[in-house]
């Protein structure tokens, strides 16, 4: 059986508000509150944040704080690369989304031949890149470096050339070429997206489960079609975004948007989606307490974690079971 290894980063360099690098220790508030010892059964990892240069100048205006967060997607790809080589499961707590690429990177190193599908629980699609972004916060981009999209189609930007050195650099990371293709890439409940991130979805048919259409269908169902579309792939990432919760659950977040999952949804979906075996990595990440009352974020997403490690354990007790 494997087991599970809590990998925390607290870089929140990608995010536009700042407080994200507490949402872990939000997390551990909500577990010792509610008398949980899960932060006791499993062993963990933190990985060097280089949140200290918040307090230098910002150099790169299309893509702020670039060249640290490149330095924090190495250690983070690496830790993750570590963890599933010591036949562990890599479950990821991250500050702000930006640092998803560099999960995926550490995942696509540790299984360079594997075809890899992507599962984006989240408000926002995150596929901007530098030449398209209009705010220049890197956790609208982590996508785009792992699909390698410039999307110089909807260009608005004419980033520096040291910003495109980093960008380069970040799309090579864990695998030279694209980590993802947008074919296995599925959205669920995205609802707050830029033009060319629309763009970008509509060319190459990247689905997204509107929440209209959660609400139809219900989490068991979504989860089935979502594993379903991703046929074709070897090993999946589940990525949780807290904010793809309705902004009424989810205050203590950088970009709360409404008309999104409830509590209880979250939990069936993550649920559903990690009885797949070929789920290799879970993520939750841009919890941020400084935004919120009574840490409300952090016990809901708490709740949400507890749900989805339940499942990846049941499902590594089966597969030990079979075996």
């Amino acid at each position: 059986m494997k087991k599970v290894k809590l990998i925390e980063v607290r870089s929140e360099l990608g995010a536009g508000t700042r407080g994200a690098s507490m949402g872990i220790d939000a997390l551990k508030v909500a577990g010792w509150d509610k008398g949980s010892d899960y932060f006791k059964r499993f062993n963990s990892v933190s990985v060097p944040d280089l949140n200290y240069t918040l307090f230098d100048k910002d150099l790169f205006p299309h893509a702020h704080h670039i060249d640290s967060i490149l330095t924090v997607q190495k250690n983070i790809a690496n830790a993750v690369e570590q963890t599933i080589e010591l036949g562990m499961f890599p479950l990821v707590l991250s500050g702000d989304h930006s640092n998803a690429h560099g999960t995926i990177a550490g995942i696509k190193a540790a299984y360079p031949d594997k075809e890899l599908g992507v599962i984006w629980i989240d408000a926002h699609a995150d596929i901007h890149s530098p030449y398209t972004s209009p705010s220049g916060n890197v956790h609208g981009m982590p996508l785009a470096m792992a699909t390698n999209i410039d999307n110089l189609e909807r260009q608005i930007n004419d980033p520096e050339p040291e910003t495109v050195f980093f960008w380069n650099s970040l799309k090579k990371l864990g695998y030279d070429g694209p980590k993802l293709k947008p074919e296995h890439l599925v959205y669920i409940v995205v609802r707050d997206t830029e033009e060319p991130e629309d763009y970008l979805m509509e060319k190459y048919g990247i689905k997204n489960f509107t929440y209209a259409e959660f609400a139809t269908k219900g989490a068991k169902r979504v989860a089935a079609e979502t594993l379903e579309r991703l046929r074709d792939c070897d090993i999946l990432y589940v990525s949780f975004d807290v904010d793809s919760l309705d902004s009424k659950f989810s205050k203590g977040t950088g970009t709360p948007v409404e008309i999104g999952l409830t509590v209880e949804e979250a939990k069936d979906l993550n649920f559903c989606l990690l009885q797949d075996p070929r789920v290799v990595c879970y993520e939750m990440t841009e919890i941020n307490p400084t935004l919120d009352t009574e840490n409300t974020m952090a016990e809901n997403a708490f709740e949400i974690l507890e749900t989805a490690t339940d499942a990846i354990i049941q499902r590594e007790l089966k597969s030990t079971a079979i075996h």
